[in-house]
């Protein structure tokens, strides 16, 4: 029996309100600024590395990074009219709530030092990170779940992105700035998990037959030029700071060109209208930069990041058509803005990419770049042919617990 739409606003009133008060309780109690915004309280044990850049650069690179979240992002839960103004409304909420919960739940890994959580301009950006993986989760299930089930998604789905990043980036030292993995697999296939375990055949066969009017179209341009402005910024946020050339935002914009171009060349073939929809080029441009996510520091070619973007911006036409039916017919995995055409199988060809480019090697003058890239291989204390496994590895245990994280967070 569906529930009162008097309850489910009560529902959601209170469980912000608790949340809410949860979160100024831990502030109060955890969270303080970080010293790197004061030149006299460095500690030893924190890392300022950050204090000694331009301070200034590293605030406009945190909001190109919270402006590429919110509005790139938040703007691909939009993609059908039916959708549109409140699956707006319940991403600028789940933005709300999981920056919050981000600080506390990765402060306690990565910036806390004496029983507090330091913040600072990086543990923002990685906050971003973290909100862009829930929201790429919230477009498997856009429509089909209430704000109240989507807070409760976040909720967990923070704590085991968090999880999963330390796993990768602090134990086994993978490198995945861009995050491929971190952000576009663990983000996609928890969302479609979650889907799996919420699939009703009949709702969801009913919901099946989406309005796909043109009004979406202003949402998708919208976003399509905020993801041209600000995703470079976004892939090279946590790029090594050292780098005097900026290879993820180079990488990263021969792979948009290239990946739009591809869905010109591919969707005139599959589809019969006569002219692109605006949402299949903000498509392809997502699949270009989530080819990038891990391999746009890497790459050290040009062309390398070109053909990476244009086979790229070849998988969201082919998967809309051919793999999108066989996910809602035979595994009974409704994808409502189809992540796993854009963001999931974008990412695991750019993880297997970055994999592919971290035993290279290049010229001594490009190999001392590429020691940025990966400290242990230029310390000594590991091969690169052990860095290429460990990037490897990291492929299978992101896929485990975002398949597991997104069944239990569906079940509850």
């Amino acid at each position: 029996m569906p529930e009162h739409p008097t309850a489910t606003r009560l529902r959601l009133a209170g469980l912000c309100f608790l949340l809410q008060i949860l979160t100024i309780i831990l502030f109060a109690a955890f969270v303080r600024y970080s010293p790197e915004s004061s030149p006299s309280l460095c500690s030893p044990q924190l890392n300022c590395s950050w204090r000694n850049q331009d301070s200034g650069f590293q605030h406009l690179r945190f909001r190109d990074v919270h402006l590429q979240a919110l509005l790139g992002f938040g703007l691909l839960l939009a993609f059908l009219s039916r959708y549109e103004l409140g699956s707006t409304a319940v991403s600028i909420l789940v933005v709300a709530f999981a920056i919050q919960w981000a600080v506390l739940i990765q402060g306690f890994l990565y910036f806390f030092l004496n029983g507090k959580i330091f913040v600072g301009a990086q543990s923002m950006v990685s906050a971003d990170f973290c909100t862009a993986a829930i929201l790429i989760s919230a477009g498997a299930v856009v429509g089909r779940v209430n704000p109240v089930q989507m807070l409760l998604l976040t909720l967990l789905g923070v704590a085991l992105f968090t999880l999963n990043e330390y796993i990768l980036l602090s134990l086994m030292g993978v490198s995945d700035s861009g995050g491929s993995l971190t952000v576009h697999t663990f983000g996609a296939y928890f969302g479609l998990m979650v889907s799996r375990i919420l699939h009703q055949p009949h709702m969801d066969g009913r919901k099946g037959q989406q309005d796909t009017g043109h009004r979406p179209d202003v949402f998708a341009a919208v976003g399509t030029i905020c993801l041209w402005i600000f995703w470079p910024s976004f892939a090279s946020a946590t790029t090594a700071h050292d780098n005097a050339e900026p290879w993820a935002v180079l990488n990263t914009y021969f792979s948009l060109v290239a990946s739009t171009v591809a869905t010109f060349v591919l969707s005139p073939v599959l589809h019969e209208e006569s002219t692109l929809r605006m949402v299949q080029i903000q498509d392809a441009t997502v699949a270009g930069v989530a080819m990038m996510g891990m391999a746009g520091e890497m790459l050290v070619t040009p062309f390398g990041a070109l053909i990476a973007g244009f086979l790229a911006g070849l998988i969201p036409p082919l998967g809309f058509r051919f793999l999108t039916p066989v996910l809602r017919s035979r595994l009974k995995i409704p994808d409502t803005c189809g992540v796993h055409n854009v963001h999931g199988l974008p990412g695991l060809l750019g993880a297997l990419l970055g994999v592919q480019q971290a035993p290279q090697n290049p010229i001594p003058a490009l190999a001392c770049r590429l020691g940025l890239v990966f400290p242990l291989v230029a310390q000594g204390s590991r091969t690169v042919a052990n860095q290429a496994l460990c990037q490897l590895c990291a492929l299978p245990i992101t896929l485990l617990l975002a398949t597991l994280g997104g069944c239990l967070t569906g079940e509850l």
